[in-house]
C-alpha cells in the first residue's frame, strides 16, 4: 500500500512559491505533480520586480530567516544568470541606513555602505542583492522540476480535496482566499511600467518619507522595470494610465533619462497579502496531510527557497 512517505505529492499553484516548493520536493525524491491554473509565464509571479528584499511580509523574524536561506540559493544561481535569470546587482535602498538593515542581513551582505549626497538625495544604503528576471526564472524552475521527474499539469481547482495524492501542498497565493477558504488573504495591487533601458545599470528603491509612496526602477535584460504601487484590497488587474504616468514621473525625478524612455508594456500584479504567511501542516476532510504555503505579500521571490524547504519538511 502506498504511504505518505513514498507516494505522490500534488502541489497546487504554479507561481514562484509553488514551483520552488515542487522543485525542492522532487529533488528530495518525491513524485511531484504541479497543478497550475495558468501557464507559469502568466502567473502573478511574472509581474514581480524580482529584487531580493523582504517587503510587505509578516512575521518579520521568520521572513528574514526564509530570506537568508533563499539568498544562499540565489547566490549560487547567479553563477549562471543567462540560464537561471538570477544576477547579483548593486543598487541603493533609499531611506535606509546601516542601523535599519540590522545584523540579520549586514553579516551576509558585504560591501554595504552609505550613499553619498551626490548618489542619492537623502539617507540611502548601497547593497549588492539578487535581482531575478522572472521571465527567465519561472520557465527555468519548470525545467528544473521536470528534470527532477516532476510534471506540470494545467488544471483549475475548485476544492483542494480534488488533488488525488497522499499529500497536498497549497501554494495558491491569492486563490487561497476562496480555496481554503481564508478571508485573511487579500490583494495588494502593484502596477509597473516597462520601458527601454536608457543605460541604467543599478537599481534604486525609494520611499517618500511623507506619503510613504514607493518608487523603484530595476534593470532587467533588455528593459527597465518602473514601479510601483501598493493599493490594498484593490482587485483590478487593468493598468491605470494615470497611475502609469505618476510612476514614470516619480522615477524620472530620480533619474531624468527615464522621462524619454519608450514604453514597452504596462503590468499589474495582485500581491497575496496576509497578516502572516501561512506555512503549516493540517489535514484535508478525509484526513490526508495538507501543507499550506501562501500569503507572502510582496516578498514571494525573496523567501521562496526558504519557505519551500520548510514546506517540504512539513510535507514529508
Amino acid at each position: 500500500m502506498e504511504t505518505e512517505l513514498d507516494g505522490e505529492v500534488v502541489v497546487v499553484g504554479g507561481g514562484v512559491i509553488g514551483l520552488t516548493t515542487a522543485v525542492v520536493l522532487a529533488e528530495r525524491g518525491r513524485r511531484v505533480r504541479l497543478w497550475t491554473r495558468e501557464p507559469v509565464e502568466e502567473t502573478t509571479s511574472v509581474v514581480a520586480g524580482g529584487l531580493w528584499w523582504p517587503y510587505r511580509i509578516e512575521p518579520v523574524e521568520l521572513a528574514r530567516t526564509w530570506a537568508l536561506r533563499s539568498l544562499d540559493v540565489y547566490e549560487e544561481l547567479a553563477a549562471r544568470p543567462d540560464v537561471t535569470g538570477v544576477r547579483m546587482r548593486e543598487g541603493v535602498l533609499g531611506e535606509t541606513g546601516p542601523e535599519e538593515v540590522g545584523a540579520w542581513a549586514a553579516a551576509r551582505l558585504p560591501g554595504l555602505r552609505a550613499a553619498t549626497a551626490a548618489e542619492y538625495a537623502g539617507p540611502g544604503l548601497w547593497a549588492r542583492l539578487p535581482l531575478i528576471d522572472m521571465s527567465t526564472h519561472l520557465p527555468w524552475l519548470r525545467g528544473r522540476l521536470t528534470a527532477a521527474g516532476g510534471t506540470v499539469e494545467a488544471r483549475a481547482v475548485t476544492d483542494l480535496a480534488e488533488a488525488d495524492a497522499p499529500v497536498v501542498v497549497n501554494c495558491t497565493g491569492l486563490g487561497a482566499r476562496d480555496l481554503v477558504p481564508d478571508a485573511a488573504v487579500r490583494p495588494v495591487r502593484g502596477q509597473l511600467v516597462v520601458v527601454e533601458n536608457p543605460g541604467i545599470r543599478t537599481w534604486l528603491v525609494s520611499t517618500d518619507p511623507v506619503s510613504g509612496e514607493l518608487t523603484y526602477f530595476l534593470p532587467q535584460p533588455g528593459r527597465l522595470l518602473l514601479g510601483g504601487t501598493a493599493e490594498e484590497d484593490v482587485w483590478s488587474a487593468e493598468p491605470d494610465p494615470a497611475v502609469a504616468e505618476a510612476v514614470v514621473r516619480r522615477c524620472a525625478a530620480l533619474r531624468p533619462e527615464i522621462a524619454g524612455a519608450r514604453v514597452l508594456a504596462h503590468l499589474v500584479g495582485l500581491r497575496p497579502a496576509r497578516d502572516a504567511v501561512r506555512l503549516e501542516r493540517g489535514t484535508l476532510p478525509d484526513g490526508r496531510p495538507l501543507v499550506h504555503n501562501y500569503g507572502h505579500g510582496g516578498a514571494g521571490v525573496t523567501v521562496a527557497w526558504g519557505c519551500a524547504q520548510e514546506a517540504a519538511r512539513l510535507a514529508c
